[in-house]
């Protein structure tokens, strides 16, 4: 048996530069490359590697380790799961920055490869720099806060596990059910060591995304539960986009059989905005349309979805309803009690459409839901297309500065929105026109402040030929905003449009909402030093980063400062000055949020009896 002495960090680089994907009819690298930031466990072993490896495993460095790997996770959700990036730290506060990214990750089910530093395995220098010393347990280091937020997770403590454990990471990372973060710690010493390994290990590898078929009995139920039902609803999660084939699929569903479609922060973009069946936005963010018929719809068939609460109204939106529920994920398809269809989205469609000749939804229902989406298309029409008037006591809300960043002519259709926590992913779910599958990228399942720009720099570097439009808030823009300036670094151009209502407005809204005063949320009602609340320059701090920037004072402003910031050449960032108080009153349904069942306040008190009549409702 032919072997090349290589190690174990050489050995990792030239085996994962090897891996292949098949992606629109042409084989490319499985991973894009790996996001490093160098240091103390990483930078002698692993970092000599990948330098030697040059282009065939590129090397991107950025400015912070969770935003590294949330442009990574970033990258493979625009790439549907199907291209992917690995992430390397330094062994100590560099590898614990990647625990939130990583339960990002597997919150939201896609693939990341964590690839951190860690202590000596000889533990002959112990303790090193940056170790965590536990006294009860001796072979733990700070990567172990990584096993609960992995899908696999492994210690490479020789060289040769490298020939077992990697093939079971990238199992995990390409697998469409237990899709999620791999992590390989990867300690120093062990790093640099030397081995023998089979020249053959190295050879292209083509992997290929499986996509399940439903098995024939449960099938069977599924299309028996669908036939009895006269009002039947969608709702499109994100596995209609993980599916190949999966929003086509959809859509000929949806018509064939009149049933109409509503869906998920995931799923929003399966079924273009101005489809007659697509209702829009479903749950806590929906629209009225969606949620109307889903407190009457008498089976709701749910596509790909882990069925969060802000998709079921904390469990209440489908009480009425049967819930059959398609998904790869077997856990994922029998909550709620649902009636079960295991496998891929569009296989698991088009088997059942197949077992459906001449059945549909009943007439008046479709026409209804017809009626209703449209309705809906033109409320959302009349409130983005508003434009507050410079001078009016008011400020501009999110609704309005949506339908700005949308005027552009193409822009639903070319455009990708990115955001990920506050205000803003409640307003553009319910507003953003999405046109094609995958134009509409929000981190919803972990909810993570400070993933917007990072991310919209994965989404950058997987669709380079698209405008990506970040939109985020002042609070998460203070928290990470640094891979602006890596954006700015690696040409990849971001067009940020950053509303600033001075403070966490969306919590404050739900403080007051249940019963609480202003409290620590807005930067007025926090406590302050003599100096006051401070009153940031975000275009000023944006510039300092290397973008281009500009403060506006309204909506025609922000108008005219997107037409510069399309024809600019580098990442560009507007400000604009935003209500925290206003948003859009259409739609929407309960979300339990637990009340104080004692109280000092009155308002805390009446806001626990409206919790629980909600909680009486529900059982």
């Amino acid at each position: 048996m032919s072997t090349i002495r290589l190690t174990m960090a050489q050995a990792l680089v030239r085996y994962l530069a090897a891996q292949r994907v098949e992606l629109d009819g042409e084989e490319v690298p499985l991973f894009a490359g790996v996001w490093a930031i160098f240091g103390h466990g990483n930078v002698a072993g692993l970092g000599e590697a990948l330098q030697q490896a040059g282009d065939s495993l590129p090397t991107w460095r950025a400015h912070n380790e969770q935003g590294m790997a949330h442009a990574a996770i970033a990258y493979a959700k625009a790439h549907f799961r199907r291209r992917m990036m690995a992430v390397s730290s330094s062994i100590g506060p560099g590898a614990t920055n990647l625990v939130t990214a990583a339960a990002l990750a597997h919150v939201n089910r896609l693939p990341l490869l964590l690839l951190p530093g860690d202590v000596f395995v000889s533990r002959a220098p112990d303790p090193v720099l940056q170790q965590l010393e536990a006294p009860q347990d001796g072979t733990l280091s700070v990567n172990d806060c990584l096993r609960p937020v992995s899908r696999y997770f492994d210690r490479i403590v020789h060289p040769a596990q490298l020939l077992t454990a990697l093939p079971r990471a990238l199992a995990v990372l390409t697998d469409p059910a237990q899709c999620g973060p791999a992590t390989l710690a990867l300690p120093q010493d062990v790093q640099t060591m030397a081995w023998d390994y089979p020249a053959d290990w190295f050879r292209p590898r083509l992997w290929r995304i499986a996509a399940p078929p439903p098995e024939p009995d449960a099938l069977e139920r599924a299309a028996r539960a669908l036939a009895a039902a006269r009002r039947p609803l969608i709702v499109a999660g994100g596995g209609v986009l993980y599916s190949a084939g999966g929003a086509a699929a959809l859509r000929a569903f949806a018509e064939r059989h009149g049933a109409p479609v509503a869906e998920t922060q995931a799923g929003k973009s399966a079924l273009s905005w101005d489809h007659p069946l697509q209702l829009g936005a479903i749950g806590v963010t929906g629209s009225p349309a969606a949620n109307r018929l889903a407190e009457r719809a008498d089976l709701v068939l749910a596509l790909g979805s882990r069925l969060q609460d802000f998709s079921t109204g904390s469990g209440q939106l489908f009480r009425q309803a049967r819930l059959l529920s398609v998904n790869v994920n077997a856990l994922d398809g029998i909550k709620a009690d649902a009636v079960a269809l295991s496998g891929d989205a569009a296989l698991c469609l088009d088997a059942l459409s197949a077992r459906l000749d001449g059945w549909s939804a009943d007439a008046g229902w479709s026409a209804e839901a017809r009626a209703l989406a449209e309705d809906w298309r033109a409320e959302t029409a009349r409130v983005t297309g508003q434009r507050q008037p410079h001078g009016l006591p008011c400020l501009p809300y999110e609704g309005e500065v949506i339908g700005a960043v949308q005027r552009h002519p193409g822009s639903e259709r070319d455009d990708i929105v990115v955001c990920a926590a506050g205000t803003l992913p409640a307003e553009l779910h319910k507003l953003w026109r999405a046109a094609t599958p995958g134009g509409y990228h929000l981190e919803y399942g972990y909810s993570c402040m400070g993933y917007e720009i990072a991310g919209g720099l994965g989404v950058k570097m997987a669709r380079p030929e698209r405008e990506v439009i970040v939109m985020v808030g002042d609070g998460s823009y203070l928290m990470m905003n640094s891979e602006l300036a890596t954006s700015v670094m690696l040409d990849r151009k971001l067009i940020v449009v950053l509303l600033d209502n001075r403070g966490y407005g969306c919590i404050n809204r739900l403080q007051q909402a249940c019963g609480g005063a202003p409290f620590n949320n807005l930067l007025d009602d926090c406590r302050q030093g003599r100096h006051g609340a401070p009153r940031v320059d975000f275009a000023a701090h944006a510039r300092a980063l290397g973008a281009e920037a500009e403060h506006v004072a309204d909506i025609a402003g922000l108008e005219a400062a997107l037409v510069r910031a399309r024809a600019a050449e580098r990442s560009y960032l507007i400000v604009i000055d935003t209500d925290p108080a206003r948003t859009t009153e259409a739609g929407g349904c309960w979300w339990e949020v637990a009340v104080p069942e004692v109280s000092e306040r009155a308002e805390v008190r009446a806001a626990r009896r409206e919790y629980e009549e909600r909680l009486r409702a529900r059982a």
